[in-house]
Parts: structure tokens; C-alpha cells; sequence
């Protein structure tokens, strides 16, 4: 089964899916380091077709929830289940290919003098870096195709280094989506953004997020404002454990809100956006 993708440009790309499938199954998962419990009993699944926003506080094990997803890290106890895999009786360098990463940590890494095209078509190698492999004109083309959908292929011959905050955001996501992913992690996207960027980030997620063929997608973020409409459940974490996780009109309230961040908050929604505000 193929469908037309239109983040990859109108071309068609592979749907890995003929039928509803758990990408992501995490059964009584707690990862402990140095003492202290950073996710604690967490028991999670996440469907091929869902969009995903984690939300809680500093502290609360959202990064660390994203390392285990990204396989960087095992738990310290229960089962990890990822892309129809075993987290720990599987060669993770197998399953990273399939996973599209975004976060502060991996744009540290990336090549400051590297040609922003170049730091997109290389995600085909899982490298940071050209150096000697080979890319033949398909890889180039897809390159091209996500850069012009997020709406940066005027920067394709700038270094990565010389691009604002914002610039380099959609860099990542086109690199992230450059090998198809069936897995899409974002670790607070908007950080660090303006206004400009952030609403300019939102609107580029919406519309992955909404369209056919899409990779499952989860974003970790501590605002509900950076929430892209079209994303479908919500995890809400404290302190390593789970307070609310579903359907994201369900799981997402004022309530579980103000539990999540321990301060009375009221919550709206409109035009498919949230906004909290303190009571």
C-alpha cells in the first residue's frame, strides 16, 4: 500500500501499516539512576496514526521517556516494546534508522560548518557529518522536497551555523523525515523560539501531523500553547509516573493540568489551540 505523502513533496512514499499497529507498547517501565526514580510503573501504548503531546513539568521524565523511545537508553525494569520490537533483544543501531529524533542535544551535535542540505541527506546514513558516503539523486530530491515543504529551501547552501533558532528547528524535522520514519520524537521543539518561530513551528507540525501517511508522532513539550492541532492524545507525567494518558480532549483538563503542575489552572481551546492560564 503507497499514499501520497505531502510533507515528502506529493511523492509517493511506503506506508509500513496495512492495519492498525502498536509502534510504541511500554508495560510497567521505570528507568532508576544514581537513586533517584525517573520514570516510575510508566504503562503506555502509541498507535501508528496517533499524535502524541507529553506535557508536565521539569523533572517529570519526559526526556528520559523520549531517550527510551529513541533507543538510547534501557529501562531499568519492565518491557519496552518498539516498532513491533523488543527494546534489549534487538541490535538498537537496527531500530534508530527507523526513528526520527528532534531535540537540543542532537543540534548541539550537528556540524556547524555543515551545508544545510547536507545536514538533511545525510540522516539516510544515520551520520552527523558528511564525509564519504555516497548519496545518489533520489536522496538529494527528497532532501530538496522536505526543505521546500517546511519552507527553508532558500537555505539550503547556508552552513547549519549561521541559521537562527527557528531556521535550524525545521532543519532537524526535515532531517528527521528524510528516511521515512515510522516514529517521530520531538523533545521540546519550540524552546528557545520567538513568537514568529513558534507559531511559524506549529502551523509546519500541524500540518505533518494531519497528513496521510504521517509516522506516529510524540512531542514532549512543558506548554500546552506549542500543541499542534491535528494531534490526537495526550500524556501527562509528574514525577516519573503517569497522571492522565488518552484521546487528548479526555486526558487533557484543567484538572489533570493543575494535578500535573500542582497550581490551579484553567484551560481553554480554540480553533483547535490550547492556552492555561494560572487561577
Amino acid at each position: 500500500m503507497q499514499v501520497s505523502h505531502p510533507a515528502y513533496g506529493g511523492r509517493w512514499a511506503p506506508r509500513r501499516f496495512a492495519r492498525m499497529t502498536a509502534v510504541v507498547e511500554l508495560a510497567d517501565v521505570s528507568v532508576v539512576r544514581g537513586g533517584a526514580r525517573l520514570l516510575d510503573g510508566v504503562d503506555w501504548s502509541v498507535d501508528e496514526a496517533d499524535r502524541w503531546v507529553v506535557i508536565g513539568p521539569n523533572g517529570a521524565g519526559k526526556t528520559t521517556l523520549l531517550q527510551i523511545l529513541a533507543a538510547q537508553i534501557h529501562p531499568s525494569s519492565g518491557v519496552v516494546g518498539l516498532l513491533g520490537e523488543v527494546l534489549g533483544a534487538i541490535d538498537v543501531f537496527e531500530l534508530r534508522p527507523r526513528i526520527g529524533l528532534t531535540s537540543a542535544a542532537l543540534a548541539d551535535r550537528l556540524p556547524k560548518s555543515e551545508r544545510v542540505s547536507d545536514v538533511v541527506v545525510s540522516a539516510s546514513y544515520a551520520v552527523l557529518g558528511r564525509w564519504r558516503e555516497e548519496y545518489d539523486e533520489m536522496d538529494h530530491q527528497r532532501a530538496k522536497e522536505l526543505l521546500t515543504e517546511l519552507g527553508i529551501a532558500h537555505l539550503s547552501d547556508r552552513t547549519f551555523g549561521t541559521l537562527s533558532e527557528g531556521e535550524r528547528k525545521r532543519v532537524q524535522i526535515a532531517r528527521a523525515l528524510m528516511t521515512d520514519p515510522e516514529l517521530m520524537l520531538m523533545d521540546e521543539p519550540a524552546a528557545g523560539l520567538d513568537l514568529t518561530g513558534r507559531e511559524g513551528l506549529v502551523r509546519s507540525l500541524s500540518s505533518i501531523a494531519t497528513a496521510v501517511g504521517a509516522p506516529a508522532m510524540i512531542l514532549v513539550t512543558h506548554h500546552v500553547e506549542e500543541i499542534p492541532p491535528g494531534f490526537t492524545h495526550a500524556l501527562l507525567l509528574k514525577q516519573g509516573k503517569v497522571v492522565a494518558a488518552g484521546p487528548i480532549g479526555q486526558a487533557l483538563t484543567a484538572e489533570n493540568l493543575s494535578n500535573t503542575f500542582d497550581i490551579a489552572l484553567s484551560l481553554t481551546h480554540e480553533d483547535g489551540r490550547y492556552a492555561a492560564r494560572a487561577l
